[in-house]
């Protein structure tokens, strides 16, 4: 089921990293090394904190820059007593296409759950942007012989009641928690396998049309050394970055990976 022509989607995650001075610099540090070309061959999606996305959004508006404006987080609810959360609403007004949903880091450290997820990936579609919907398993997960249990548990939770085509449009980050910020990362071949059971499992919840134009991407410790291995996979459409991305020389090469395939 991978034979539909999916572009690439290249996604940097600058998570809590760069005030709104520092996000305008790496925007335009990475204008700069990225042609138009690059952005011909694939989406590259900046997601920066909260803080930072008007003055993001201002400068790729006002330069017309390519670049695809994401958020790493939104709450459930449209708006109310929730001291510190920002709804989905607020970020479409911001031109907000993107929107993490489900990162490990939320689970995990801030408690969300599949429930939440679910009714997160609801909001941001509502608004009609895309939910970037992260899944993966923990190293205990993993060497319980969990992963597929676990991952594909996630992706029946958050695609629950999605018509056909909220499904197709959206974007599912596989990210494997061990190896998130370890500087560890799944093998290609392992990457591609559970991949590969997710775009399975989509086709089944939903539609083998929705499988077929899903967009999915590999998330975990993803760098400029070891990116054309992991984008050389069938059903790899791209990737999550984290730490690589707020270096903009080394964001730049993840970008151009292709230049380096045969």
């Amino acid at each position: 089921m991978s034979n539909e022509v999916r572009k690439p989607i290249i996604s940097g995650n600058w998570k809590m990293n760069h005030n709104h001075f520092e996000a305008i610099q790496s925007i335009q540090k990475l204008a700069y090394l990225l042609t138009k070309e690059d952005f011909v061959a694939v989406d590259v999606t900046i997601h920066p904190p909260f803080t930072d996305l008007r003055s993001s959004q201002t400068l790729i508006d006002a330069d017309d820059l390519q670049f695809i404006l994401g958020a790493q987080h939104c709450h459930e609810a449209e708006s109310g007593a929730f001291t510190g959360e920002v709804s989905a609403q607020f970020l479409a007004k911001l031109n907000v296409h993107y929107v993490i949903v489900g990162h490990s880091e939320r689970r995990q450290l801030f408690g969300e759950t599949d429930e939440q997820v679910q009714q997160k990936v609801v909001a941001i579609q509502k608004y009609s942007m895309t939910p970037i919907l992260c899944v993966g398993e923990t190293l205990a997960d993993r060497e319980a012989g969990l992963t597929h249990e676990k991952v594909l548990g996630q992706v029946r939770s958050a695609l629950a009641k999605r018509s056909v085509e909220h499904v197709r449009s959206m974007v599912i980050a596989y990210e494997p928690i061990w190896a998130i910020g370890t500087g560890k990362t799944a093998t290609a071949d392992d990457a591609q396998r559970v991949i590969s059971s997710i775009r399975e499992e989509v086709s089944k919840i939903s539609s083998p049309m929705a499988a077929s134009a899903i967009r999915l991407q590999y998330g975990g410790s993803v760098k400029a050394s070891n990116i054309v291995q992991i984008m050389s996979q069938p059903d790899i459409d791209g990737v999550l970055v984290g730490g690589a991305s707020l270096d903009s020389a080394e964001f730049a090469r993840i970008c151009q990976y292709r230049l380096r395939t045969a």
